[in-house]
């Protein structure tokens, strides 16, 4: 019996980080592969093999003409974790061709990094570290004198999708008294996760801890500008784990140098950063967007891939990756990988 053709076009990823030898040997044993040596894969490969392919994995580009040359497409498996705009969507979902997105991958390692950022923040960490290798360190209490404890604290999430859901279970340990914003969810969602919902400025300008989660869209780019900034509550610590077009960056950085919030960030508007970014000599705890980017959520990514294509294949519905919704999809605003980002390093 014939096996079903898959094309593998993982760019910016690379095959060999997303399936180990174990998961390559299962997808290979499901369907027959077409890859190439080259990356991303050559249009005409594309164009040849496009009429008998039953799914894509990767994030090739699919104007409306190929979604109609595709008679066969049943999957699109997008394996960089943003729905891009290089799809015709509509043409898609009409014809019943799922797209879907290994974002929930990253949702724990991203959770964990943004805490671990609070935390270093509220206690010091790294700078407690510099001052011992510098002979200026202070011991015990007087070590101590803007130390901020996360038990019991209020804690603001702005956006509450797969990041903010994984950080919850994270926080549950710390007693946290947790509210939200994120005008996409009813209250009622919100309260059933046990989360108080709340508007967008009091959840800034009353929590002590304020994680900036949200993706960006067509409808909240730059939504946290330099007045928006300005209501965040003082020596607050502040992390930005989503994305850097949700704010207003340069407006974030003075701020946070002014001192009037601790900051941290995994993301930036260009990547990689300039050498001469101002950035760099900022007050801000700095992280190269590498939150996501770990081995265990590469291995995370060819487990999700491995058994949504086994169900689709069998006819079933996916069941680990985030489908496209209809609703939401082209609004969806993530710049795709620059040149010179490392392509596993992204989330």
């Amino acid at each position: 019996m014939t096996k079903p053709l898959v094309l593998l076009d993982p760019f910016p990823r690379q095959r060999e980080r997303i399936f180990n030898p174990a998961q390559w040997e299962r997808l290979s044993a499901m369907a027959e592969i077409i890859e190439d040596k080259h990356a991303p894969m050559a249009d005409s490969l594309i164009e040849a093999m496009l009429p008998e392919a039953v799914a894509i994995i990767g994030q090739t580009a699919l104007p409306t003409d190929r979604v109609e040359r595709a008679g066969k497409l049943r999957a699109v498996l997008n394996v960089e974790g943003n729905f891009y705009q290089n799809i015709d969507y509509h043409a898609c979902l009409t014809r019943g061709i799922s797209v879907l997105s290994i974002a929930p991958a990253f949702a724990v390692p991203v959770a964990e990094m943004v805490l671990a950022l609070a935390l270093d923040l509220a206690r010091g960490v790294t700078a407690a570290d510099s001052a011992v290798r510098a002979g200026t360190e202070r011991y015990g209490l007087s070590g101590n004198p803007d130390a901020l404890l996360i038990s019991e604290a209020r804690v603001g999430l702005i956006g509450y999708g797969n990041i903010g859901r994984a950080l919850r279970r994270l926080l549950s340990g710390f007693a946290a008294d947790i509210q939200v914003y994120d005008p996409w969810l009813p209250d009622s969602v919100l309260r059933a996760e046990q989360m108080r919902p709340t508007d967008l400025d009091t959840v800034l300008s009353t929590s002590q801890f304020l994680f900036i989660l949200a993706g960006v869209t067509s409808d909240n780019q730059g939504f946290l500008g330099r007045e928006a900034l300005a209501r965040i509550a003082r020596d607050s610590v502040v992390v930005l784990g989503s994305r850097a077009g949700v704010v207003d960056f340069e407006a974030f950085v003075e701020l946070a140098n002014a001192g009037r919030f601790r900051a941290a960030t995994d993301v930036f508007p260009a990547e990689p950063i300039a050498g001469d970014d101002p950035v760099r000599q900022s007050r801000l705890l700095l992280s190269p967007h590498r939150a996501g980017g770990i081995p265990a959520a590469m291995e995370t990514i060819g487990e999700m891939v491995i058994d949504d294509l086994g169900l689709i294949l069998r006819g079933l519905p996916s069941q680990r990756m985030q489908p496209a919704r209809w609703e939401t999809v082209f609004k969806m605003r993530s710049p795709p990988a620059r040149g010179g980002h490392a392509p596993d390093e992204d989330d």
